[in-house]
């Protein structure tokens, strides 16, 4: 008859991984002057027609004679386009134009994203669109 082994002889579990930050990239001044932030309030929001992770926001940006443009934000799976319209939120204005599945983004929003949700930046109250962020 052999002996069954003790509980404490049972096999250790393998150490977790820990996960480690992205390195940060230093930068210096000039280069982050050259960043455009401005406050944007979203005036309208779509689904994007071919991108399941993109809405389609429709902003005014403080851009020239009330004109709006248009940003592409990957934010689909945690907001729907109604909790976005009014909100002021923070843009790169100076982002060269790009077309994203056929619909030209004209910015980027900043948002922080962590394992359960994607929050975009806005202020603690309403302010006009297009004020620089410093």
């Amino acid at each position: 008859m052999t002996d069954p082994l003790p509980a404490a002889a049972a096999v250790p579990a393998a150490p977790v991984p820990v996960a480690q930050p992205a390195p940060i990239v230093e930068i210096g001044i000039e280069d982050f002057a050259k960043v455009e932030l401005r406050t944007a309030r979203v005036v309208a929001a779509v689904p994007h027609p071919d991108a399941d992770k993109l809405l389609v926001l429709t902003v005014d940006a403080g851009d020239a004679a009330g004109a709006t443009r248009t940003i592409c934000a990957g934010i689909r799976q945690w907001w729907q386009p109604e909790q976005l319209v009014g909100r002021d939120i923070v843009i790169v204005a100076n982002l060269k134009p790009r077309k994203l599945r056929g619909v030209l983004s004209q910015g980027m929003l900043l948002a922080v994203h962590d394992k359960e949700q994607v929050v975009p930046l806005c202020g603690m109250q309403q302010v006009s669109p297009g004020l620089r962020v410093s």
